[in-house]
C-alpha cells in the first residue's frame, strides 16, 4: 500500500512481479524459473497453483512449535573437526549420537533416489557399514529405491539426531550426496545370514513394493516359510532379490542446529577437476577433501 497526495494507492503484484522486485531489492538472481513461473511469461506456463491459507480453525497451529536447540558459547566451527576428512568427523558424531539418551536408531537415515527425469522418493533405511569406500545399507532388489537406482544412480542420504534427554540438548544432521554401487554378493551374503532368523524368513516372504490382496496373505507366506525352515540347521538361503549398495559420497554437510537460527554448517566436498580454490574461504583436507563453512 503506497500513500501518494494524501490517498491510498492500492498496488499489487503478480507473484513473478514480486519475485523481480525482491530479487532487485535484495540485489539476488532470479534463475529462469522460479516458483514454477516461466521468466519468458509465466500466464502459459504456471506450474503451481497459488491458493491462500487456510483458516486458523482449520489448519494446524504450527507457528508455536519450536525448541531451543545450541546456545551462542555452543558453537561447531571450523577449529573443533576432529579430522580434516569427512569420515573421521562422521564416526566422532555417530558415536555420540549413539551414545545420547533420546536417539534411539543412531544409524537410521533418510535415502533420496530420483527416477531418470527427477521424480524424487524418499524413505528411512538403516546404515549397516561405512568406511572410506562409502557407507552401506540392504534392501529389496525389487522395490522402488532399488528400481530407481539401475536407471539414475545417485543418491543423497540424512541422519538427523535430536534429543533434549540427559544434560545436554543435542540437534544435529549429516546430509551426504555421492554415487551409488552394488556391494559384492560375498559380501550381501554374509551380511544376511548375520541377521535374525525372522528377518532372513521376512525378506524371503516379501516381494517389495508389489501389490497384494491382504496382510493375510503375507502371513501366510511368512507361515508356510517358517515351517519350512523349523530346523535351525537349515540356513535360510538368500534371495537373489535382496542384497546392498554403497552410497561412494562426494559431499559431507555437517550441521549443528542454535537456538537463534545462526546454524552451524561445515561441508566437505571432493575438489573438481583442476578446480582452484580461495584459501580465504576453502581449507585444504586429506585424502582429497576440501572443507568450508556456509552460511546458515
Amino acid at each position: 500500500m503506497k500513500r501518494m497526495a494524501g490517498r491510498k494507492l492500492k498496488v499489487f503484484f503478480t507473484p513473478l512481479s514480486f519475485l523481480r522486485l525482491l530479487s532487485k531489492s535484495h540485489g539476488l538472481r532470479l534463475s529462469q524459473q522460479v516458483a514454477g513461473y516461466s521468466m519468458k511469461g509465466h500466464s502459459d506456463s504456471k506450474k503451481l497453483e497459488i491458493r491462500p491459507m487456510q483458516t486458523s480453525e482449520q489448519q494446524f497451529n504450527l507457528a508455536g512449535m519450536r525448541k531451543p536447540y545450541k546456545g551462542k558459547q555452543d558453537i561447531f566451527d571450523i577449529k573443533d573437526l576432529v579430522s580434516q576428512e569427512p569420515y573421521g568427523q562422521f564416526k566422532a558424531w555417530f558415536e555420540e549420537a549413539k551414545q545420547t539418551d533420546g536417539i534411539m536408531e543412531a544409524n537410521a537415515m533418510s535415502l533420496a533416489t530420483a527416477t531418470n527425469d527427477g521424480k524424487p522418493s524418499l524413505r528411512m533405511v538403516l546404515m549397516k557399514g561405512i568406511d572410506e569406500n562409502g557407507i552401506v545399507f540392504y534392501t529389496n532388489f525389487l522395490s522402488r529405491k532399488a528400481q530407481e537406482l539401475a536407471g539414475n544412480p545417485l543418491a543423497a542420504l540424512l541422519f538427523y539426531w535430536s534429543s533434549n534427554a540427559g544434560a545436554s540438548t543435542k540437534s544435529r544432521q549429516v546430509r551426504i550426496e555421492g554415487s551409488v554401487e552394488l556391494v559384492s554378493n560375498e559380501e550381501s551374503d554374509c551380511y544376511f545370514h548375520s541377521r535374525p532368523r525372522d528377518s532372513q524368513i521376512g525378506a524371503c516372504v516379501s516381494q517389495q513394493s508389489q501389490l497384494i490382496s491382504s496382510r493375510k496373505a503375507i502371513d501366510e507366506r511368512n507361515e508356510e516359510l517358517q515351517q519350512k525352515y523349523s530346523d535351525s540347521n537349515i540356513p535360510v538361503p538368500k534371495p537373489d532379490y535382496w542384497g546392498g549398495y554403497r552410497v561412494v559420497p562426494n559431499k559431507f554437510e555437517f550441521w549443528q542446529g542454535q537456538t537463534n537460527r545462526l546454524h552451524d554448517r561445515i561441508v566437505f566436498r571432493k575438489l573438481e577437476q583442476g578446480e582452484q580454490f580461495d584459501p580465504l574461504v576453502t581449507n585444504a583436507g586429506t585424502n582429497g577433501w576440501v572443507y568450508e563453512r556456509l552460511m546458515p
